[in-house]
């Protein structure tokens, strides 16, 4: 009891002390429980949802852009979402980028895996999934399925899969969780083919006219603060007036998108039944079919006048029921030049948190 009341007795006296340790206490408790605490709320769940080990050791290749966020990407991949990863069983290959472009080479030098995730920005997930379905044996490495973290400043992809909020911790932690509970979602492609260069592939879409150029420049009116984006537009239209664009674009009609099927293996017919069709086969050769001939496709044209085209996939709701200037593709700056844009529907699949899958579901209904 004496030692209580020297205890109180102390912290009266020295009052102005006390007081300051108390905030610095409680400021750092409260930035701890903000940084921290998902990734433990995450590792727990890990821990109670994993199935038997035999079953759940997986192994994944890791992309990782070490430069997106400003250079605190490779930070927040080994404090948040590394640890999950380790601790569901999960064999990792991390594999970092050095500059621009080098995701792509390094996708086509790429070993089979279970699962491929990127983590990083626009930008990084554009160059896997363009390297990706470069290689020769894309067919193949297609059915990989695919983990977004995001860890870069354009994350557009993120709100199609997961749930997001304000805390880049808890954002980076739900993705890696969505990853291991396995449930993914199949995702449209699009194919950017130019007259000499290869094909781009983006998920989110093709943006070219005034608005993409204004975004451009924001930034380089950063000394203005909060009207720096007021700014950008004003002194655009001022040099650039009018801000119409003139493109031609030429089209084929839309046709039905192939339903989403599990893919099924049709049962081995028994041996008897084979040989008989292989003896019948051989004594009385089926005749052959005359090739078919192709209709050609009809294509539509049509000159269009607007401030802004955008060829945009469905990717922002995956769950179903001769020009100048630069391109934006995912985000990403291109140099605009006469291009063919094909969908590739449901080419690629994504892992999906199931909340996400059922608010997109009840905004359907």
């Amino acid at each position: 009891m004496a030692r209580v009341v020297k205890v109180f007795r102390t912290l009266r006296n020295h009052w102005k002390k006390s007081t300051f340790a108390v905030c610095v206490l409680s400021y750092g408790g409260y930035w701890l429980y903000g940084k921290h605490w998902w990734v433990f709320h995450a590792m727990n769940e890990t821990e109670c949802t994993n199935s038997p080990p035999q079953e759940r050791i997986r192994k994944a290749t890791v992309i990782l852009n070490p430069a997106a966020c400003n250079g605190k990407a490779n930070n927040l991949f080994e404090k948040n979402a590394a640890p999950i990863l380790h601790l569901a069983g999960v064999q990792i290959t991390v594999v970092k980028t050095d500059y621009e472009g080098q995701a792509k080479k390094l996708i086509e030098l790429m070993e089979e895996t279970d699962m491929l995730i990127v983590a990083g920005g626009d930008g990084t997930l554009q160059e896997v999934i363009t390297g990706l379905l470069r290689r020769p044996d894309q067919d193949v490495f297609s059915k990989t399925p695919i983990g977004f973290i995001p860890l870069g400043s354009h994350n557009s992809l993120s709100p199609s899969l997961h749930l997001l909020s304000d805390n880049k911790v808890k954002d980076i932690t739900s993705a890696t969780l969505s990853i291991l509970k396995g449930e993914t979602v199949p995702l449209d492609v699009l194919q950017i083919k130019g007259e000499k260069e290869q094909p781009v592939f983006a998920l989110m879409g093709l943006r070219w006219g005034a608005f993409r150029d204004v975004a451009s420049k924001i930034s380089k009116y950063w000394y203005l603060g909060p009207l720096k984006t007021n700014a950008a537009h004003w002194f655009s239209t001022l040099r650039e007036w009018p801000l119409v664009r003139d493109v031609s674009v030429s089209y084929l009609a839309p046709t039905l998108r192939p339903p989403d099927l599990p893919p099924v293996k049709a049962p081995r017919p028994n041996l008897i039944y084979r040989i008989i069709r292989r003896l019948k086969n051989y004594w009385n050769p089926p005749a052959e079919e005359p090739p078919k001939v192709e209709e050609p496709e009809k294509w539509e044209e049509q000159q269009l006048s607007t401030l802004e085209l955008f060829i945009q996939t469905h990717n922002k709701n995956p769950v179903e029921r001769g020009a100048s200037g630069f391109y934006n593709i995912d985000n990403e700056e291109y140099e605009a030049m006469p291009v063919e844009v094909r969908l590739l529907p449901r080419k690629l699949r994504f892992f999906i948190s199931a909340e996400r899958r059922e608010q997109l579901l009840s905004q359907i209904q």
